[in-house]
């Protein structure tokens, strides 16, 4: 059909070397595509770029890949995908490494990490949790949670939620997680739900670190609600 149409429209880019140019690499686009397809190469390409993906794949990164809907249920029906919901599959071919974090957000894509997991994971505490903790805007939902790991769901104004956000890419795939700053702020807010010896600990360790920020703590102190509470653990622990 592309080389019809050249024909039919030759007097048009005869004298028109960019035209002419881009239809030639259309035409090479065009062919290599056809040979995949009648070579059954096309869907071994397509494996391929899948099983070297991430664990967890979301629909348009299938579509980019070039998966129509029919192939990606053909995918699921063959035990290679596994829907996780609307927007997310789990790929049963990958064999990399994994995280918590990784795993969580798959299921929870707009959650961000958050209390004694984020404390955990920017080394504050010694407490190792025994769920993750990931926050959710009030007014959101989760329909699904994985089965492993365990998952205990903060559900945070809007403000809170959207606070202090940052996006974190490692060997596992990407999640979100509050900073520093973010994370101590909301351990002190919550602290009769944290326990009162965790929040001392996590305060006094995050001021040990040469890179802390004291003047953003404080901004964050304020705008959220525990500027007084915060001076009054300063106090204690300066």
């Amino acid at each position: 059909m592309f080389a019809l149409w050249i024909v039919e429209n030759h007097n048009i880019i005869k004298y028109n070397s960019a035209i002419i140019k881009k239809c030639r690499i259309m035409l090479k686009y065009t062919f290599s595509y056809d040979m995949l397809k009648k070579t059954g190469r096309e869907d071994s390409v397509m494996m391929s770029a899948i099983s070297s993906s991430n664990h967890y794949i979301t629909v348009k990164e299938l579509t980019d890949l070039g998966l129509s809907y029919f192939k990606i249920n053909k995918l699921v029906k063959e035990g290679i995908l596994k829907k996780v919901n609307k927007s997310m599959y789990e790929n049963t071919t990958f064999d990399g490494d994994e995280s918590d974090f990784s795993v969580v957000q798959a299921f929870a894509p707009k959650g961000v990490f958050c209390m004694m997991s984020a404390a955990r994971y920017y080394g504050l505490t010694t407490y190792l949790p025994d769920a993750v903790d990931i926050a959710i805007e009030r007014t959101m939902k989760i329909s699904t949670l994985p089965d492993w790991p365990a998952v205990n769901v903060w559900y945070f104004p809007e403000k809170r939620y959207s606070y202090g956000v940052d996006e974190i890419t490692d060997d596992c795939g990407r999640f979100k997680i509050y900073d520093i700053e973010k994370t101590v702020v909301d351990i002190i807010y919550y602290r009769n739900k944290v326990g009162i010896e965790e929040t001392k600990e996590i305060l006094k360790n995050y001021l040990s670190k040469e890179d802390r920020n004291l003047i953003k703590l404080h901004r964050y102190a304020d705008d959220l609600g525990c500027k007084k509470i915060l001076g009054t653990y300063l106090e204690v622990l300066i």
